[in-house]
């Protein structure tokens, strides 16, 4: 065997397996998408994804709501908190990140070590006093308590995975931008973001699908049922008195992903670089 053949066979082997393993892991949302023109008793009927009788009536109770409030009424409250949490996260992430990974100050290896174990604290643990601190100040039944905490950088693992990529960047950039004439907010501004944007936008893309798909918080926050974002309002569909119309729920939680859908794949050029160089860097 020719070394030319066998180079063939590998990669004819490496597609196989890759197609296979993509087929899988892309099959059930497939079968979403179909299943969400099934009837119920066709869903339990049959493992594939193509309706042998297509009907939209999942999407049309869909988007009867509840009580007058629309399946886009629960996604429009979703996207008041993710995309304000999204631009704050960005903010204090790529601020504290600077600091840690630029500058010396007093008490800097003790910060960062408390920084590094907040990310193996489970946010469970954090419930209860989040809780009567957020009841305490007045927050509770809006969407502070979920978008403040990211403003003060409290979501440590963007924090991390920013000075991991800052630690790649040739301080002798900052040096000549210094000797131009810019201040340190200028040069965080004009030299340290741009370089850092695929990694920003892994984070801002990582925060958006995240926060999009949080249950718990606004579960534990938001008492009024007309600022329920759309994850809850998915759960309330669920009837188990009456039984599920699966149809129904396969078509909102259809709708509801689209967007993220759309974020990831505008995103995905500079969130595989921000990954790539995740990899080589630090």
């Amino acid at each position: 065997m020719t070394k030319k053949t066998r180079n063939n066979i590998n990669t004819f082997l490496r597609y196989f397996i890759l197609i296979a393993v993509g087929i899988v892991m892309v099959y059930p949302l497939i079968w979403m998408v179909g299943a969400s023109f099934k009837t119920n008793s066709e869903i339990f009927s049959s493992v594939g994804f193509i309706p042998m009788a297509p009907t939209f009536d999942g999407y049309k109770r869909g988007f009867q709501g509840y009580e007058g409030m629309t399946l886009l009424h629960f996604m429009g409250n979703t996207y008041k908190f993710v995309i304000p949490k999204v631009i704050v996260t960005v903010i204090s992430a790529v601020i504290t990140a600077y600091g840690f990974a630029r500058f010396e100050f007093l008490g800097k290896k003790f910060s960062f070590a408390v920084l590094l174990s907040t990310l193996f604290l489970p946010q469970v643990v954090l419930n209860v006093p989040q809780y009567i601190l957020f009841n305490q100040i007045g927050w509770l039944d809006s969407y502070l308590p979920i978008v403040m905490p990211s403003l003060l950088a409290g979501d440590t693992y963007f924090v991390y995975m920013l000075i991991q990529f800052l630690r790649g960047i040739p301080r002798e950039l900052e040096e000549a931008a210094k000797i131009d004439g810019c201040n340190v907010m200028q040069t965080l501004w004009y030299v340290i973001v741009p370089m850092l944007k695929p990694s920003i936008v892994s984070c801002a893309l990582f925060q958006f699908m995240w926060a999009s798909n949080d249950f718990m918080g606004p579960l534990i926050y938001v008492n009024t049922v007309a600022k329920y974002p759309v994850s809850i309002f998915l759960r309330m569909s669920m009837d188990s008195d009456v039984g599920f119309e699966w149809n129904r729920v396969l078509a909102m939680s259809l709708i509801a992903i689209i967007p993220s859908l759309v974020v990831f794949f505008a995103a995905q050029n500079s969130f595989v670089d921000g990954i790539a160089a995740g990899g080589v860097k630090g």
